[in-house]
């Protein structure tokens, strides 16, 4: 789905790239495989980044987590932040 953008939803930078690929004035890089490259590096590290959360568990959970997490050979942290990673990426169901 295509959205308009509007001139003053554009900050003074994006404003200056706008009116210069209106007029033509932009033009391809010579080694824009590179920049093609670097920019999904960039992408996908954005996509990666973690971010720091608090959340409240019962201890019974917690010590329930710990123990499975310990079973498994990995940090409990770990395996909370996997069992998120598949639900968020529908590899888990979970009933409500």
């Amino acid at each position: 789905m295509k959205t308009k953008t509007k001139t003053q939803d554009l900050n003074k930078e994006e404003q200056k790239l706008l009116a210069a690929f209106k007029k033509g004035k932009l033009t391809k890089a010579k080694d824009q495989r590179k920049h093609v490259e670097r920019a999904r590096i960039a992408a996908v590290a954005t996509m990666m980044k973690t971010k720091h959360i608090s959340i409240r568990l019962s201890e019974k959970d917690l010590i329930k987590i710990k123990q499975k997490a310990l079973s498994s050979g990995i940090p409990y942290q770990t395996l909370i932040g996997s069992l998120i990673h598949q639900y968020a990426d529908d590899k888990i169901q979970i009933a409500i």
